[in-house]
């Protein structure tokens, strides 16, 4: 498990959204000495704490995409921090750039979960977030980003991915594992081997972790992101019904492990 981490948390602007139960704004923290610039978002008609949920962005960045994936979770009733990984804003446009981003978080595995960690500690210090009852979901790099987390004891209740990377945890990490994951997968995904798939399970279920595994057939990466086709790569299309399945799987979890 990693240490309690110290967390400098300021927020920096409060736009109001067309729903005004919505709320939103930019928080400013610091992972070491890197800045970030996270998202939380909540509904203020909800009295009292409730259960958080991390959210982590897909390579490109902190995107609108995160951030209304946030909002979606705070019209539900819980209070949602999208983390910024690569720090001070950045997002990318071009792949080449996004993958770059990614790799560099990648590169260091234990930086990488505290990264993840880091953005917790701040989701968990909203006096709107019930620390007890938490959850962190994750797209592309973030669904891989929220397992990470769950391998390094985090305590989480629950952990969703979308289309994700699937990283093999070590034996040492499946017995850290407090969560119960649910991952979303497109059957078609090239971006995802077969053999990270099987290796993956492998792992989860040798060490009696509780998940479920969903192949949609026919869908692709990127599944999740309806404009997922604008930057011209081949394998990434959007899929209207894997994404409604999966977010209503996502909130039966959620219903199961925080009763709401």
């Amino acid at each position: 498990m990693l240490r309690s981490l110290a967390v400098l948390a300021a927020v920096v602007a409060v736009p109001a959204l067309a729903d005004a139960a919505v709320q939103t704004k930019k928080v400013s923290y610091k992972h070491g000495n890197l800045d970030c610039q996270g998202f939380l978002a909540w509904d203020d008609a909800v009295q009292g704490r409730r259960p958080g949920v991390l959210v982590v962005h897909e390579w490109w960045g902190l995107n609108d995409y995160a951030r209304s994936r946030a909002e979606q979770l705070a019209k539900l009733g819980y209070v949602a921090f999208a983390a910024d990984m690569y720090g001070e804003g950045k997002i990318a446009q071009h792949p080449k750039e996004a993958g770059e981003m990614a790799n560099h978080v990648r590169a260091n595995v234990d930086d990488w979960r505290q990264r993840a960690a880091t953005a917790l500690e701040v989701l968990k210090s909203q006096p709107q977030c019930d620390p007890k009852n938490l959850a962190a979901i994750g797209y592309c790099f973030g669904g891989s980003t929220a397992l990470q987390l769950a391998y390094s004891g985090a305590d989480l209740k629950a952990v969703a991915t979308f289309h994700a990377a699937l990283p093999t945890p070590s034996d040492a990490d499946v017995k850290h594992i407090k969560a119960t994951i649910l991952v979303c997968n497109g059957a078609d995904d090239s971006f995802i081997p077969s053999q990270a798939i099987q290796a993956f399970r492998g792992a989860l279920d040798k060490g009696h972790v509780q998940y479920e595994f969903v192949n949609y057939p026919g869908a692709v990466h990127s599944f999740t992101v309806a404009d997922a086709e604008k930057h011209g790569l081949a394998g990434m299309k959007y899929d209207k019904a894997a994404d409604q399945d999966s977010w209503k799987r996502m909130q039966a979890l959620f219903k199961d492990k925080f009763g709401k």
